[in-house]
Formats: C-alpha cells, structure tokens, sequence
C-alpha cells in the first residue's frame, strides 16, 4: 500500500488535500492511506480515532450543504507524545511522500526566507539534532528522519501546501540549511533522493462550529472531526516527483512545470483581499467575510486591492484575472461558510509581507502607487492599536514587538521593519 505522512493534520488538510487523495482512490484502481502528524497536540488524534480516523466534510454554497465521509486517513501521531514515531514514520520506505500544512510561521523562516538560525525554536532543535534528542519542529523533524531515511535511499517527495511563494524551494533550502549547520550529509537532502517541489493550494476552510456537529449527528456520518469547506478547491503542483504519487490528477489538479504564476494569483488577489477584509471588516464591526464583502465600502476597496494586485500578473494568468476576481467575489459572499473574520486576521506580520507588499513592490517597480494597498497596511495597524489599547491577546508570534512598535509610533510600515 503506498503511503504519505503529513505533517499539520488540520482542518485545511482534510478538506484539501487528504479530500483530493480519497477522491483519486475512488476514481483509480491504486489505494493510497494518509498518516498524520499533529506537532502540538493530541486533540485531533483523540477526535478523529473513535471513527477509525473517518471525518465528514461539509461542503457548502449557495445550493445548500453536501456532508461526505472521507476515510483516507487511518492513525494520526502526535509528535510532543512519541517523537521517535514521527522520524520513524519520514525515514519508512513505505512513504513515498511527505506533505506539510504547518502555516507560514511553521517553516522558521526570517525575513530574508531563509531558515531564522537565531530563532529559538531552530536553535533548539539544531541542539537536538546535534545531540541525537528528538527535534520539536516540522523542519527539525525533516531532517532527522530524512537523514535516517538516506540508509535504504528509496525516494521521497517533500510536498509543501502552505501559502507561501515558491514553498518548495524554501521548504528544501531551510532543511538543507539546518542539515548542513549540523554537519550532516547533504546527499541525503538532495535530488533524486528526495525533492521538493512547489505548489499552490486553494480552499476556503473556515473553522467548524457546533451547529454543524449537530446537524451531522443527526446522520450516520461520523461527527466528531468535521470540518467545512467551499465546493470550489485548486491544487497546482510542480511536477518534480522522487518517486511514485497518487493519481491526483483524476480529481482535478493540475501538474505544470511553474506554479509562480498561479502563487502571486491567489497569494496577491484572494489572500490580500481576505486581510483588508480581515482588519478593515473587523474594525466596521463585521465578524464574517460575507458580511464584509456586502458592505459597500468594503467591497470597493477589495475590487481596487484586486485591481492593483492583477497588474502584477503575467501571461494567461493575467488574461484570466477579471474571471478569477469575479469567482473570488462570489466565494467570499458565501454565508454558508460562515468564515470568521478575525480567523484570518491571525499573523498579519508573517503574512502581509507575501500577500501586500509584494503587490506594493512589484508596482513600484513600474512607477505606479498602489493606495488600495496602503490602505490594507493601514488597516492592520489601526486594528493592532485597537486590540492592544482594549488589551486583548493578538494572535502573531511577533505580538509583543509590534505592541512595541504601536507604543513608539511606527506605522505599519515601520512594524514591519521592526519584526522583519
């Protein structure tokens, strides 16, 4: 039986790409299973094993609710319980790819994009690995297991999903930086032994809420672990394979030979849009995103945001843009997702830099000024003043030193630099 391990095993893998391989098991003769890994937490293991690991995804549009059992996933570990298992797990012959959903700050990642040595969640886990104690991290644990996995050599494919540009080549330059700081073998982090290819993922997966529970319940679908999702989903990967991989394209997803393009469509236009929405419709009093997008004023700063963002485009992406930001409209009026406005809200300084100042840059680039976009930095710092002033928790691992920042006056601009 062929195998991935994934390491994030959240909401957003099970609606996506755990979703794509139990779809590309019914439609071919090849069977592949799903191990998780939970790096934090036993809470989804414990949910989902009563089921045997089954879960029902509750996908929801304006035609109403479809609930379906997915039953790719069959053992979740849960790395702070039993590290070893996790190493054990990468270095298996039997897995032939690892995939990841760990968000943006999983990857310990500086400003530059490069593995942050100094952090001290790295610098932990190069002691660890040093040492032979087990890693903590989703890179520290790649690495222990890929070095362990060199013995046999059967390939592997390491398959980023986070929204991140150029996931692939950062996920690969981090693991080799880390392995290279520990003095290990760099052959057993190169191709074709094992590669790291790019991709782009697309799902609106807000959180799950207990009326969906109830209505589930109301089923024989297991109800426990649901998770809600949009009927819309894109999955565009690098065709940089070490070895053998689902039929994922019987589902729909498409394999080419460059994903940036479709990367800075999505990061640019529907994750940009989805953090002025995010601060700006917080700060309007709105708590969802079909909320925000109904307000006016909030709308016709998303459609200028989009506009500036599909200038940076190239090629056929470019051509399609007014289609793509027609579609993202009508997905984010979507009350049936019901998606929590300060959910996205989280890690602005982690993500703005991707989805908004890109856009900024590239426009400067060409002599153009890109107000819709300082409008989206503006919006950020106005909502962290707010937050800090009525003394709720801000949800980015840069909180403290963008309080910091909003006390000595920086602008957003400022506070950026200052996590950078």
């Amino acid at each position: 039986m062929n195998r991935i391990l994934h390491l994030g095993i959240g909401h957003f893998h099970r609606a996506h790409q755990a979703w794509y391989t139990h779809a590309a098991n019914a439609a071919g003769e090849a069977r592949w299973r799903i191990t998780g890994v939970s790096l934090r937490s036993a809470s989804v293991r414990d949910a989902l094993a009563p089921d045997r690991f089954a879960y029902t995804l509750a996908v929801a549009d304006a035609d109403g609710e479809t609930l379906h059992r997915v039953d790719v996933v069959d053992d979740v570990l849960v790395a702070p319980e039993d590290p070893e298992k996790v190493t054990a797990a990468i270095a298996d012959p039997s897995v032939a790819l690892v995939t990841l959903t760990v968000t943006e700050k999983g990857y310990a990642l500086g400003a530059d994009g490069r593995l942050a040595l100094e952090s001290p969640e790295v610098v932990g886990d190069l002691e660890a690995l040093r040492t032979g104690e087990p890693p903590a991290t989703a890179i520290g644990f790649l690495v222990a297991g890929l070095a362990r996995r060199a013995a046999h050599g059967a390939p592997v494919t390491v398959l980023s999903c986070d929204n991140l540009p150029g996931n692939g080549e950062k996920l690969a330059r981090a693991v080799r930086e880390a392995a290279r700081t520990v003095g290990l073998d760099a052959a057993a982090f190169e191709s074709p032994a094992v590669t790291f290819p790019s991709s782009m993922v697309d799902r609106i997966t807000p959180a799950a809420d207990e009326a969906l529970r109830t209505r589930i319940a109301a089923t024989e679908l297991p109800a426990a672990a649901p998770v809600a999702t949009e009927s819309f989903s894109e999955w565009v990967i690098e065709d940089d394979f070490a070895g053998s991989r689902p039929p994922w394209e019987t589902a729909g997803v498409v394999f080419t030979d460059d994903v940036a393009p479709f990367e800075r469509r999505k990061l640019r236009l529907l994750n940009g849009a989805h953090s002025y929405l995010a601060y700006a419709g917080t700060l309007a009093g709105h708590q969802f995103v079909h909320e925000a997008i109904a307000d006016p004023v909030l709308r016709a700063g998303t459609l200028a945001l989009m506009d500036e963002a599909a200038t940076t485009l190239v090629g056929a992406v470019r051509d399609g843009a007014d289609t793509y930001r027609a579609a993202l409209l009508e997905r984010f009026a979507n009350p049936a997702l019901a998606h929590r406005l300060r959910q996205i809200a989280m890690d602005g300084s982690l993500k703005l830099p991707i989805r908004v100042l890109e856009t900024r840059a590239a426009r400067a680039a060409d002599g153009l000024a890109s107000p819709a976009c300082d409008t989206v930095l503006e919006a950020w710092h106005t909502f962290l003043a707010a937050e800090f002033t009525a003394g709720r928790t801000v949800d980015d691992p840069a909180a403290e030193r963008l309080r910091r920042g909003i006390e000595a006056g920086d602008d957003a601009l400022g506070l950026l630099e200052r996590v950078a």
